[in-house]
């Protein structure tokens, strides 16, 4: 919501001030009286003040503007989809628990389909294995024969099965929970084809694809999260602080620690931890360093944190550089500045 009003105050040409809102509450009368009027006066003050020490947010180009949207709305499906196949699971767990070995994931347009024609168990074992093949073909399974028969055994199986009631009752929502999902599923591959075609026409692309355990789905999450505008940070501290992955110091007296950084962009910090956790399984270094923090007794989220934040150096740089990923030139550089960087 104050992202739109942010959006529409730019497009119509106005100069745009982020201001903290704390900055606000510190200002405030000993009474704490608040009102629209009272704020307006205290920003307006603290304009006239301090303008040289506030930045004029510029807006993105209109391609990362809708990479941004898009972006953010698929994480949005995908979350919705997340909740539909756990609820599918649970429903599946109840009645059919065999279902759930028969493909690997749920999600999948060939899964979704084999349970919409045979949505109880009785019905899998009146179906003919040649039947399955032919359903698993239309959904061009790669190994449709040998998958087909490997169900039929399976629904063969002797097992736990439920009451005519309760299978009754949980196929009904079970297919009730397909008929949501599958569009969902297109849904999502459409994003995915939408944001592939935005995220090739950006110059930024070969930076952001270059980037190890990024993948289709993370380098342009990547690219709409730290934008096109160069002059818009001037530091990776700025950057950090942007996505939350740089920690809050607080220190009074002997007391000397850390804390998480709550005020930042979600989705830039979503993005910025997921591809941290991806790169460990095809950085070494990256997993090296993972290892090394957890090994000093920090926990998993401090230590993704922690390298989300080193990430953050290394892409600022090539980010500013305009120049891919190299391995090599971050070891040298590693090597060079170990005691800082550990």
């Amino acid at each position: 919501m104050i992202e739109d009003r942010v959006t529409a105050l730019l497009e119509v040409g106005f100069a745009v001030y982020p201001v903290n809102p704390k900055t606000v509450d510190r200002r405030r009368r000993p009474s704490g009286a608040k009102t629209d009027a009272i704020d307006a006066a205290t920003l307006a003050r603290h304009g006239l003040q301090e303008l040289d020490q506030l930045r004029c947010l510029e807006p993105d180009s209109p391609l990362i503007q809708e990479l941004n949207t898009l972006t953010r709305d698929q994480v949005a499906l995908i979350q919705q989809r997340t909740r539909l196949v756990n609820q599918l699971t649970a429903c599946l767990k109840a009645y059919y628990p065999a279902a759930l070995a028969f493909f690997g994931k749920l999600q999948q347009p060939v899964a979704l389909a084999f349970l919409q024609a045979h949505p109880t168990l009785a019905a899998v074992r009146a179906a003919e294995s040649a039947a399955i093949a032919a359903l698993l073909k239309h959904h061009r399974h790669p190994r449709r024969n040998e998958a087909a028969q490997r169900i039929v055994t399976q629904a063969h199986t002797p097992q736990l099965e439920a009451d005519p009631i309760t299978t009754r009752a949980k196929a009904r929502l079970m297919l009730a929970l397909v008929a949501q999902l599958a569009p969902l599923v297109d849904a999502i591959r459409a994003y995915d084809e939408a944001i592939e075609e935005l995220f090739t026409a950006h110059s930024d692309r070969e930076v952001f694809q270059s980037l190890p355990g990024a993948g289709k789905a993370l380098a342009p999450r990547l690219l709409a999260e730290w934008g096109d505008d160069r002059s818009r940070h001037l530091s990776h501290e700025s950057v950090g602080a942007l996505a939350g992955t740089s920690a809050v110091p607080l220190q009074s007296g002997r007391l000397r620690r850390a804390r998480k950084r709550y005020a930042c962009v979600r989705p830039f910090r979503h993005a910025m931890y997921q591809f941290a956790w991806s790169s460990t399984r095809s950085e070494p270094w990256a997993l090296a360093y993972y290892q090394r923090k957890r090994q000093q007794g920090k926990s998993n989220s401090v230590a993704v944190r922690a390298l989300s934040n080193l990430w953050v150096r290394i892409i600022f740089a090539m980010w500013r550089n305009r120049q891919p990923y190299d391995a090599t030139r971050f070891l040298a550089a590693q090597a060079a500045h170990a005691p800082r960087v550990a």
